[in-house]
């Protein structure tokens, strides 16, 4: 709950050099974006649970105390970080001149250079680099079973950042080969695909190498996997995001304008 101020900063800078206007919104979006699926499935979880009188489940005043803290702590942290960072923004430093007039752009590209392609590519090589991790990991938190590989685990964890920021700056620069400027959004859902291939290993965990089964176990399995696999989302889209920042502004500033 504490780090939501720095989660409210850094949307409303950045929000505020790319000139937006809604910055309420921006705020409101920001402080909801991943609590709010959070505690929906959070509640459909633990509601199965107490219909099914698990121990699992938690107490209704379990479940007041984490709803005070998001209302009472996290949401009006985010709101005083997004207020310094809107105020504290500096305007965006654009690294060269820019036109007013949006560039008209090519429509018949190949396959391959689809989004929904480039989207695949972006998330399979990432997963590709910890799928071996991933199921030792899957082992301790739903087998039961001890870990304690942490060393490569965290080998595994900095793998994955570079070969995310890597791969979407290569796919980002084959966009801008072919005079497709709209870079933000491509950039931020093709570091954040390998989250889908995190959920979809997981249904081939669940049903091929887990002995998992019911209504209760597959509710929290399936349940929390989606909370993790959005998490991994949202944390490699905003690594794709801020790399291809970083690199188009290089570009560009390197570029000679007669």
């Amino acid at each position: 709950a504490l780090t939501s101020f720095i989660g409210g900063f850094t949307s409303a800078r950045l929000y505020r050099q790319f000139g937006g206007l809604a910055w309420v919104w921006n705020t409101v979006m920001t402080a909801i974006i991943f609590p709010g699926p959070l505690g929906c499935i959070f509640m459909w979880v633990n509601t199965v649970a107490w219909s099914r009188s698990s121990t699992a489940a938690l107490p209704w005043h379990t479940v007041m105390i984490i709803a005070s803290l998001y209302m009472l702590v996290s949401f009006p942290l985010t709101i005083i970080g997004a207020i310094a960072g809107r105020n504290l923004a500096t305007d965006f430093d654009a690294p060269c001149r820019t036109k007013k007039v949006l560039r008209q752009v090519p429509t018949d590209i190949p396959w391959y250079r689809q989004p929904m392609a480039q989207m695949f590519m972006a998330g399979f090589l990432p997963f590709s680099a910890i799928y071996i991790e991933l199921h030792y990991i899957f082992a301790s938190v739903w087998g039961h079973k001890i870990y304690t590989l942490f060393g490569i685990l965290f080998i595994a964890f900095i793998m994955l950042f570079i070969v995310t920021s890597f791969i979407t700056v290569a796919l980002i620069y084959f966009q801008l080969a072919r005079e497709d400027h709209r870079w933000w959004w491509r950039s931020f859902f093709s570091g954040g695909s390998t989250g889908f291939f995190i959920y979809a290993y997981s249904f081939f965990y669940f049903f091929q190498r887990s002995s998992m089964d019911g209504w209760l176990q597959s509710s929290f399995y399936f349940g929390y996997m989606a909370i993790i696999s959005y998490a991994f989302f949202l944390m490699l889209g905003f690594v794709g995001f801020i790399s291809s920042m970083v690199f188009v502004k290089h570009i560009y500033s390197v570029v000679k304008c007669d």
